[in-house]
């Protein structure tokens, strides 16, 4: 199969800082042992591990000692948001428009790298680090900051290694992160130390505001049954987008995460398969469980109708899932209509190919949510 290419994809540099950086001592060990992809040419990032695993710890006991007792008595004043939605269709644009309305609070891109400790170290950290970091994602042109929305699995790939973002470290193999996509057929040991991690990083960002929190992570699309018995009264926003742009956009973002990531040379082992397997997945589980949550509760929205028009997509959403304060939102909102307009996505050299074969596996996808054919002769 042709591979997806383009020379208007813009990928650039995340720093020195990788995701690894993010955990402490037992996780490191335990990253470490599994045989991670390691080489010379990352000793940088390699040696760097050891020193902020312990600075990890030290700043994760300091914060237990001191936030301790309030995590584990804090309760939430309103059940969760989840922002669902494969790869690249959306999910980060929708994020960004909702966690805009001051009524929400959400996880930072500092509390997402440094999940054991960002309760004590965010705001001196942040403050100290600001002009290092980069000013755009290395796979598209959003812009990044320490106080950006993050999605909370990079938290949960950190304090716990089950996640499919373990793949940068194993991208030698392919099969390491599909189980993490599936909580409940996990074993009992590590369903609860997942379940525990999720549960203790959405108790912290409530002890840091106690707005009602608004979690994106594409992952999640797979975790409905899991999520729905940690909060019954969650509401879900799902969002879909054309098959082909996210086919050729999560290719794009799978490559350019494991050149920033892996602690080795970089290995893209299979990406057009592993995309398409990763897709069919989500689908097909998202169609499933989205029965399971209670009417009212569940709403989708069209990635191509949310960025050519925000603000009435919006109001669709808070009046689907009952949200207040909707004139907060739109005064929010608006501002940000023409910067939204004038954004550079992306662009994929055309690949009649590719299109026919997306469109051949993935026409339930598209007839679903009323896509045309890529191509005439498809229809």
């Amino acid at each position: 199969m042709s591979k997806t290419t383009s020379a208007k994809a813009k990928q650039s540099s995340q720093g020195p800082l990788v995701i690894w950086h993010g955990m402490t001592v037992p996780r490191m060990c335990e990253l470490l042992s599994k045989g991670p992809n390691l080489h010379w040419t990352r000793a940088g990032h390699i040696a760097f591990l050891p020193f902020m695993g312990l600075y990890n710890s030290v700043m994760s006991g300091a914060e237990s000692l001191i936030y301790g007792s309030r995590i584990k008595k804090v309760k939430l004043e309103k059940p969760p948001v989840f922002i669902l939605g494969f790869w690249r269709s959306g999910t980060t644009l929708l994020h960004n428009l909702m966690t805009s309305d001051p009524q929400f609070s959400y996880p930072t891109m500092y509390e997402t790298l440094f999940p054991s400790h960002f309760l004590v170290t965010e705001k001196i950290n942040t403050t100290l680090t600001a002009p290092f970091v980069p000013k755009s994602r290395p796979m598209d042109n959003m812009p990044v900051a320490w106080d950006v929305p993050q999605e909370d699995e990079v938290a949960l790939c950190i304090l716990t290694l089950i996640s499919p973002y373990s793949l940068l470290a194993y991208p030698h193999d392919v099969d390491e992160n599909i189980p993490s996509l599936h909580v409940e057929s996990l074993p009992e040991a590590k369903k609860q130390r997942w379940k525990d991690a999720l549960d203790r990083f959405v108790r912290k960002l409530t002890v840091r505001s106690k707005k009602q929190i608004v979690l994106k992570s594409p992952s999640h699309t797979y975790r409905i049954e899991t999520l729905l018995k940690m909060y019954p009264d969650a509401k879900f926003v799902y969002i879909y987008r054309n098959p082909l742009d996210v086919f050729n956009s999560t290719c794009h973002l799978r490559r350019t995460m494991i050149q920033e990531n892996t602690l080795g040379r970089p290995i893209f082992k299979d990406v057009e398969q592993e995309v398409k397997r990763l897709y069919r997945l989500a689908f097909d589980r998202y169609q499933t469980d989205k029965q399971l949550i209670p009417e009212g509760h569940l709403h989708e929205v069209r990635y191509e109708s949310l960025a050519a028009e925000p603000v009435e997509e919006m109001e669709k959403i808070y009046a689907s899932l009952n949200l207040d304060h909707v004139d907060e939102m739109k005064k929010a909102v608006e501002p940000q209509v023409e910067k939204l307009k004038n954004y550079k996505k992306n662009k994929f050299d055309p690949d009649p190919v590719l299109a026919k074969e997306i469109y051949t596996e993935f026409r339930d996808a598209y007839e679903k949510y009323g896509y045309q054919p890529p191509l005439p002769d498809l229809e």
